[in-house]
């Protein structure tokens, strides 16, 4: 671990800049930095805005000239980009589906974590700014489990994000999920409805009355002789929802080393499956710049495909 030091900065802020305070400006432009040094240096009055002193609070206007000033970071290997030779780096240029000036929409491989941390050197989102260094503005726009595979949306722009984020909170994106279930699912079950409660030790999610209110929506795609494949549409967003949900309804995901059943697991093996079967194939969201309507698909990895190639025969 070494320190380095930075050079006193000047940036510009433009619209796509614009609306945010000052103080989560430079936490993003100082990610080497802990909280406590960034709110010391706008207190000690060494962040100027258009020359002069600001409170973290003020929220950064277009046309705004931002001094930061040189600081001492301490540089990680973890904060290292990844290489992007490195074939898992690599592989996720060819898993882009979706790019514009905008967004960026990725098929994420299963076994991808959305982003770095606990033991992981890089995520999805570390990897992408790796390819696209020219990129000002790379942010996740929500998030799916790491042994998910499918849609996930990436900002380009500030201004992007605050769109997408605001159409995910106002739940008006619209998402479905490919997943194989165990058993024959009931067609009179359409929709769960049951809250779910979050353990915040080992991040285990149980259905429980004092839970958040949840609702996933299912219906059957095909049947198979111990097997069912669902297409499942969350209306609410909380952690694991579907994996719970299908589990509630006595149908656990086969693979799901959380909440499945290892006997399913052996019936799914056979037919060469190994990982997660859930899959998000489909968003529909209004597009943050043209306003039109966007309905993007991200196709099933051939291994999904042969397992239910397999299943069939």
């Amino acid at each position: 671990m070494s320190e380095i030091r930075t050079k006193v900065q000047f940036v510009d802020i433009d619209d796509d800049m614009a609306g945010q305070r000052i103080d989560n400006f430079l936490r993003n432009q100082l990610k080497s930095l802990p909280k406590s040094v960034v709110y010391r240096i706008l207190r000690k009055g060494e962040v100027r805005v258009n020359k002069k002193r600001v409170k973290a609070e003020y929220k950064l206007q277009a046309g705004d000239l931002v001094r930061i000033p040189p600081v001492t970071v301490e540089e990680k290997t973890e904060d290292i980009a990844p290489s992007t030779k490195l074939t898992k780096v690599a592989e996720l240029e060819q898993m882009i589906i979706f790019e514009d000036d905008h967004l960026l929409i990725l098929n994420k491989p299963s076994g991808t974590a959305v982003h770095g941390g606990s033991g992981l050197k890089f995520g999805a989102i570390e990897a992408l700014r790796a390819l696209r260094p020219q990129a000002r503005f790379l942010e996740l726009v929500h998030r799916i489990d790491r042994d998910t595979s499918g849609i996930l949306l990436v900002a380009k722009k500030r201004s992007a994000l605050r769109h997408l984020q605001a159409q995910f909170r106002e739940k008006t994106v619209k998402k479905s999920y490919f997943a194989l279930v165990m058993g024959k699912w009931k067609r009179s079950c359409k929709v769960v409805n049951a809250p779910l409660l979050k353990n915040e030790v080992n991040s285990i999610v149980r259905v429980n009355p004092n839970g958040k209110a949840s609702e996933t929506r299912f219906k059957i795609i095909e049947e198979f002789e111990q097997a069912t494949l669902i297409h499942a549409s969350p209306i609410t967003g909380r952690t694991h929802q579907i994996r719970v949900h299908t589990q509630y309804a006595g149908h656990p995901i086969a693979w799901d080393d959380r909440y499945g059943d290892r006997r399913f697991d052996a019936y799914t093996g056979q037919v060469g499956l190994d990982r997660l079967f859930l899959h998000a194939a489909t968003i529909q969201f209004v597009h943050p710049q043209t306003q039109d309507w966007m309905e993007i698909s991200a196709p099933m990895e051939p291994k999904l495909e042969k397992a239910l190639a397999g299943l069939r025969s």
